[in-house]
C-alpha cells in the first residue's frame, strides 16, 4: 500500500498504467484507497458501481498476486531492481491474467532481467522458444539450457511449446 501511495503521489502516470492494467484483469476493479489508518496506509480498494471499500482479508490469493506482479513489473523503469526473479508467478490466476501477465513480463524484460520459474503450459505457450530456460536435474545437478527455435522447428510446426514439455521433447522433467 505505500508503495502504491508513492507512485500515486509522486508518478501518476505509472500508477495509472497499474490502475488500467488491473482493470484489464480484474474488470471490477475502480481504484486503490489511499487512506492513512492507525499511522500505517493500509492495502485497501474499491470496486466499480459501490461505495464499499474492500481491504487485504477480503481478496483472493490471485487478486493480491496480480496487485503486487503488476505493480512491481509497471513501476517506473529506473525503479525496477537489477533483477526480478519469482517461482509460480501464476498460481491463483484466471487464464486471461496469466496472458496479461506474459506481456507484463515481456515489456518489463526490457529493462531488468525477469526469472519466473513456472510449471504453467498456458505461461510458456505466450513465450518464444529462446525466452524459455529449461532446467533438468540428471544425477541430483541443476543443468540449464536455453531453448532454440531453429532446433525445435520441425516440432514447432504441429505442436505448442507447452505440447513439447508435456511430451518431454524439451526436457524439464521432474
Amino acid at each position: 500500500a505505500p508503495f502504491l501511495y508513492r507512485l500515486f503521489s509522486e508518478h501518476p502516470k505509472f500508477y495509472g498504467r497499474i490502475v488500467d492494467t488491473i482493470r484489464l484483469i480484474l474488470p471490477f476493479f475502480a481504484d486503490f484507497q489511499h487512506e492513512v489508518e492507525y499511522g500505517h496506509i493500509l492495502l485497501r480498494w474499491r470496486e466499480r458501481q459501490s461505495d464499499r471499500v474492500f481491504h487485504a482479508g477480503q481478496a483472493a490469493d490471485g487478486m493480491l498476486r496480480i496487485f503486487a506482479l503488476v505493480a512491481l513489473l509497471q513501476q517506473p523503469e529506473r525503479d525496477l531492481p537489477d533483477v526480478v526473479l519469482r517461482d509460480e508467478p501464476e498460481l491463483g490466476l484466471h487464464p486471461y491474467a496469466i496472458e496479461v501477465l506474459a506481456g507484463i513480463i515481456r515489456s518489463a524484460s526490457k529493462h531488468v532481467q525477469v526469472i519466473f520459474a513456472t510449471q504453467s503450459v498456458s505461461l510458456i505457450d505466450r513465450f518464444d522458444p529462446e525466452d524459455i530456460v529449461v532446467v533438468d536435474r540428471p544425477a541430483r545437478e541443476s543443468v540449464f539450457r536455453r531453448l532454440n527455435k531453429t532446433d525445435l522447428a520441425e516440432w514447432l510446426d504441429q505442436y505448442t511449446l507447452s505440447e513439447l514439455w508435456e511430451k518431454a521433447v524439451i526436457g524439464g522433467r521432474p
